[in-house]
């Protein structure tokens, strides 16, 4: 009895780094995922993969154990907080690439961030503050050192054991999730089920794999696959509105953080987006469209929308592939005559536009420094002055043209509401969500003004004017803001799902094919319908064209999908019946629509991981 207190004292810095770690990293699963959590399920692999790091320590004296095990729990302490605050925002888990994006990332949008953190994470450092000292200075007034080979033999049984069931935990997930491990395509899934640190483990893991993959060349096979795949995607059997635009103009507006929820509504009878209203009955909007960016966000939306691929499994396709070949919308019109310009207010180098535009084949880039800065709100240049001054320059572009403008006053956290129009926003005034529809209602002001100009001009009757939100505006953490603003109690995880769309219009010249298209589609799909109206051939698009599809599909990054009937969700594996909201089996024609969607975005991770475009694939 005395040798095992002895033991158990001896050994008191390593229980309790195995007892605090193990317990954070429950709460923070907790955090990330609330309806579908148990602490059962996730705590096996938790365990194992804190008595993995843990196992490392035993092979140190009794000093040096104490201070790596201290140091290891402050910095995994300080991820997980960063881990949350970056989930807050994304809704994604941090992984190698996002580090490697981060520090741009992080001066560009602090703002954003220091919204998110709450007081409350401080709480992941309390034990570091007042019971870890408190140990070691227990364990340096009683350090007994093991022999080398006591030490050995104690590391190699625990990491054995550790190894062990974090092996099997890991198996389980991946026969039950196939490709999910080795493309870690639904990284929330695998933190939920796996815990925190095999998740970074795992990302770890894959990152050096891809890097090596990346030198290896792809099987012939591969490649025709992919190929057939393409090839396939551009066969039309309908040419409804084929070349309607063709030698006209071309406007793309790329709005930041609008999101489909605000069109037609009002907050004591006034009209939080009049202008883009007023807009519906102009165009042709579709109503089911949805954003699908990742880690990437604007900068993916813009990615989507120009080339037809899906973003990068990880990280910022602008940062990881900057030097690849693309054969998107910019490069295509240009080969039919068209020149391409991109007009953003922003500073030139943040997402790498100045180094991925030319790659895109856009022949200009108007960036911060092409705009006089008279004006500043939120992030950077007000939207009224960006529109103003992007207007006179449009002017000045030689026809036909292709124009992507790209607007940031409505950004996240949405905190210069002193700089907004005043606007009633009554029950959330000083709520985030009454924030944002402040921001949004004068960035629908701006746009208005600018569209009315575009008429005035007599730009409108040459041009082709495509306008669409880029990513999600409101976070999970403030749903209950905007359940209230749309008279709900609380979302389902399907209502969560389903309102993840972003309003997208096309107008044609004189206000031809307006009206109201239920097709369910999404970014990547801009470029083929865009190409379809410009008479313009589209060879390598992973989307359709939404004028010629009678079905709908909408594919994200996570490997969830949707047809407009069904919707499946990867962070549950659980399909929904969309009409009855109710939770169906998984049945053949799913399962094989599943695989589908799986398949389509490995083809699209190829594609980047090997510059496919560049010269590997036949044109």
């Amino acid at each position: 009895m005395l040798n095992f207190k002895n033991t158990l004292l001896k050994y008191i810095d390593v229980i309790f780094f195995i007892f605090i770690l193990t317990l954070k990293i429950l709460i923070y699963g907790k955090q990330i995922e609330t309806e579908y959590f148990t602490y059962k399920s996730i705590f096996l692999a938790v365990f194992a993969s804190v008595m993995i790091i843990c196992s490392i320590s035993l092979l140190f004296k009794d000093k040096q154990r104490v201070k790596f095990l201290f140091i290891l729990n402050i910095f995994i302490s300080l991820f997980i907080i960063a881990d949350l605050n970056y989930f807050r925002y994304f809704k994604d888990v941090i992984s190698i690439s996002v580090i490697l994006n981060g520090i741009q990332l992080l001066k560009d949008v602090k703002s954003s961030v220091t919204n998110l953190f709450k007081i409350t994470d401080l709480l992941f450092l309390l034990d570091i503050v007042l019971i870890m000292p408190i140990i070691n200075k227990y364990k340096y007034k009683n350090l007994t050192t093991s022999s080398l080979k006591y030490r050995l033999l104690s590391f190699v049984l625990v990491f054995l054991v550790a190894v062990g069931i974090d092996t099997w935990k890991i198996s389980k997930l991946s026969l039950e999730q196939p490709k999910l491990i080795s493309t870690m395509y639904n990284r929330i899934y695998v933190a939920k089920n796996l815990g925190n640190l095999n998740y970074h483990f795992l990302d770890v893991f894959n990152s050096l794999n891809n890097t090596i993959s990346k030198r290896t060349p792809l099987s012939t096979e591969k490649k025709e696959e992919i190929e057939t795949f393409l090839q396939n995607k551009t066969l039309n059997t309908s040419s409804n509105l084929k070349g309607v635009g063709k030698g006209k103009n071309l406007i793309v507006i790329q709005v930041e953080a609008l999101q489909s929820f605000v069109i037609n509504k009002s907050i004591n009878g006034k009209e939080v987006t009049p202008n883009l209203n007023n807009w519906i009955n102009k165009s042709a909007y579709f109503d089911n469209y949805f954003y699908q960016t990742a880690s990437g966000g604007t900068s993916d939306a813009e990615f989507l929308s120009i080339n037809s691929l899906y973003p990068a499994n990880s990280g910022a396709v602008t940062s990881i592939y900057y030097n690849n070949e693309f054969k998107g919308l910019p490069k295509v019109l240009k080969a039919n005559g068209y020149s391409a310009t991109a007009f953003h207010g922003f500073r030139e180098s943040f997402w790498n536009r100045n180094v991925i535009y030319p790659k895109y084949g856009f022949d200009n880039f108007y960036g911060e420094k092409s705009y006089t800065i008279d004006e500043n709100m939120g992030l950077g240049l007000s939207d009224k002055s960006f529109l103003n001054q992007s207007f006179e320059k449009i002017k000045d572009l030689k026809e036909p043209y292709y124009a992507l403008l790209i607007t940031l006053s409505s950004h996240f956290p949405y905190d210069d509401t002193k700089k907004y129009d005043e606007f009633d926003v009554g029950p959330y005034e000083n709520t985030l969500l009454g924030n944002y529809l402040k921001a949004i209602h004068y960035t629908d002001k701006e746009l208005g003004m600018f569209l009315d100009k575009l008429d005035k001009e007599g730009i409108l009757k040459n041009s082709i004017i495509a306008l669409y939100g880029d990513h999600h505006a409101i976070p999970k953490t403030n749903e209950n803001e905007l359940a209230s603003f749309l008279n709900k109690n609380k979302f389902t995880d399907l209502e969560w799902a389903q309102i993840q769309k972003v309003p997208m219009f096309i107008h044609f010249p004189n206000d031809m094919y307006k009206g109201t298209y239920n097709i369910y589609g999404g970014q990547i799909d801009l470029y083929p319908t865009l190409a379809n109206i410009l008479g313009v051939n589209c060879k390598y698009a992973m989307g359709r064209d939404l004028f010629n599809s009678k079905e709908g599909l909408v594919i994200f990054r996570n490997g969830s999908f949707t047809d407009g009937e069904v919707f499946y969700l990867s962070q549950q594996n659980t399909y929904y019946d969309i009409k009855s909201s109710s939770v169906i089996p998984e049945t053949p024609e799913l399962k094989n629509k599943k695989d589908s969607v799986l398949n389509q975005l490995e083809y699209s991770d190829l594609i980047l991981k090997h510059n496919l475009f560049n010269e590997e694939l036949n044109d």
